[in-house]
């Protein structure tokens, strides 16, 4: 039986440089449902986002001596864009069939390959999402609901599906929450406040996240917006805005800035807007299918304060969010959709998945190296890490992460503001073993997506000092927990000298990778930017590397 390549390469409406409709290209190979080879193209190119597949398709697959299609099916993904590839050489061309309903399974396209033409597959950007579970959480629970939540995938930004019977049935799909989730990447007023270019609107959601934390909500604030459209289409009129402001509430503001306590209530109530929208999507999705268990992807799934509320409803009996729930899983969904059609039971895989032109995924670590770099950090020194495969999605989870100590405010505004030129409003996350994750949040039980860092808790005031470089304003802490050893076998042994020889329980965990830049793939990466950034030290595969 033949592997899987799965390509997500669809181009964008413009090629200016930035990503505009399309963004986070990707690749994956799969041989009898593991994971062989795998990429986030930014990860290569060092272009954050990047979204030009087409340029460097052919010289990717002839550096992994995977340009011949012998030995593989492709399957493509399609966006809102279209349905058709092109690589800049003319050489791989992909067209799927054009369709004005969604479909529930993958479809034969027309596919030429260097010199001849091959079984070529598209699936849908709906189920690519969905699919991307399977890697992380093995096939779907019986009676489970399916949900993808982006801007726009193919044919709608919301989709919902139904697993039963070992089948998948569509429920819906349509672009009813489009406002909501444009409130992250294309309402003018958030830009504003934000001071972020448009340019730039694939980092507007998290810093929103973090920035809507210093505001709290209020009912006029939120009737004023929604009968004003919430100023989405301000971007050449902003004096419009701040008359309304003065006109409802006797404020006057004449600039946008991050420290305007108005502003920071507009975040907070567009926050609570977003979140209390998704529960009751979700509530009336599940009391119609009665389903027991909820699969949730796309863009709109990394955000956390949404996540913790949906756990903390119990809408349902357990819920699965996979680490790339962006648009980086894409590629990694439609490879398990047809391994799965094939009948390959997809293994269970860690989120260490990029690996494209790396050396072989092997950290040979000394328990001297453990002590050394854990003296190293009880003395406030900052150390990056850059071991085996990357991370898989926008999130560094102790691979190529940036780690100091968690107790202490100002080393952790040195890390965020000074070292990565981070807004002053952004939290730093923590990673810590379970048993410190109960102790900070006084729960019995952790939910297993803590493991990924895709939702937040609520910090115990009196262990506040403990962690103060990694509580949010809001007392909440974006916590990375490690269950047990395999999780991450490095980090796992260093928290665990830390907590027993320096009562050290949590370590700050930010990605490595310098302001503008994607997370550090190689050893080269790693090295620029520690020097860069004037890290302490580095740890690559197990080994310390002195710095400067």
């Amino acid at each position: 039986m033949k592997s899987t390549l799965a390509i997500y390469g669809i181009q964008d409406i413009n090629d200016n440089g930035y990503p505009e409709y399309v963004h986070d290209h990707s690749l994956v190979y799969m041989e009898n449902g593991n994971i062989v080879k795998m990429l986030e193209l930014e990860r290569a190119t060092r272009k954050k986002h990047d979204n030009s597949m087409h340029k460097n398709l052919f010289e990717l697959l002839k550096s992994e001596k995977l340009v011949s299609s012998d030995n593989y099916d492709v399957v493509f993904v399609d966006n809102i864009l279209g349905r058709s590839f092109i690589s800049a050489n003319g050489k791989i061309r992909f067209e799927a069939p054009l369709n004005y309903d969604l479909k529930t399974d993958i479809e034969k396209g027309k596919c030429w390959w260097l010199d001849k033409e091959i079984d070529g597959y598209a699936l849908n950007h709906e189920l690519a999402h969905v699919y991307s579970c399977i890697p992380f959480f093995g096939t779907f629970k019986e009676n489970s609901l399916l949900v993808h939540f982006d801007g726009g995938a193919s044919l709608s930004n919301f989709s919902a599906w139904i697993w039963k019977n070992n089948k998948i049935e569509l429920i819906e799909y349509n672009w009813n929450l489009k406002q909501i989730s444009s409130f992250y990447n294309a309402n003018a007023l958030n830009f504003f406040i934000l001071n972020v270019n448009r340019n730039e609107h694939n980092s507007l959601p998290g810093k929103y996240m973090g920035f809507s934390s210093f505001g709290v909500y209020d009912r006029k604030i939120e009737n004023w917006l929604s009968e004003n459209n919430f100023f989405e289409n301000i971007w050449k009129n902003k004096i419009t805005f701040f008359e309304s402001v003065d006109k409802n509430f006797g404020i006057k503001i004449q600039n946008f800035s991050t420290n305007d306590t108005f502003l920071q209530n507009i975040a907070a109530t567009i926050q609570q807007i977003f979140t209390r929208i998704v529960i009751e999507k979700l509530k009336n999705l599940q009391i119609s299918t009665k389903t027991e268990f909820l699969y949730y992807t796309g863009g709109s799934a990394l955000n956390i304060i949404t996540n913790s509320e949906i756990i903390s409803n119990q809408i349902f009996k357990n819920v699965f969010i996979p680490p790339c729930t962006s648009d980086t899983g894409l590629a990694l969904g439609a490879a398990s959709y047809l391994e799965m059609k094939k009948g390959n039971e997809i293994k269970i895989h860690n989120p260490y998945l990029n690996n494209w032109n790396l050396e072989a995924n092997n950290i040979d670590y000394s328990y001297e190296t453990i002590k050394k770099v854990a003296q190293l950090l009880s003395e406030k020194k900052v150390i990056g890490v850059c071991n085996g495969n990357s991370e898989i999605g926008p999130r560094a989870l102790g691979n190529r992460s940036i780690i100091s100590l968690a107790n202490c405010k100002q080393l952790a505004k040195k890390i965020s503001q000074e070292l990565k030129k981070r807004e002053w409003y952004r939290p730093l996350a923590p990673i810590m073993l379970e048993k410190n994750t109960k102790y900070f949040t006084g729960l019995e039980k952790i939910h297993h997506l803590s493991k990924f860092m895709l939702l937040e808790f609520d910090i115990l005031k009196n262990k506040f000092s403990e962690i103060e470089g990694v509580v949010h304003v809001d007392g909440t802490s974006r916590i990375q927990t490690i269950f047990n050893r395999n999780d991450n076998e490095f980090i796992f042994d260093l928290l665990t000298v830390l907590d027993l020889n320096y009562n050290i329980k949590a370590l700050i965990n930010t990605s490595f990778n310098r302001k503008g830049e994607p997370i550090v793939h190689t050893m080269e990466n790693a090295v620029d930017a520690a020097k860069e950034m004037n890290l302490d030290a580095l740890i690559y595969n197990g080994k310390f590397i002195e710095i400067n």
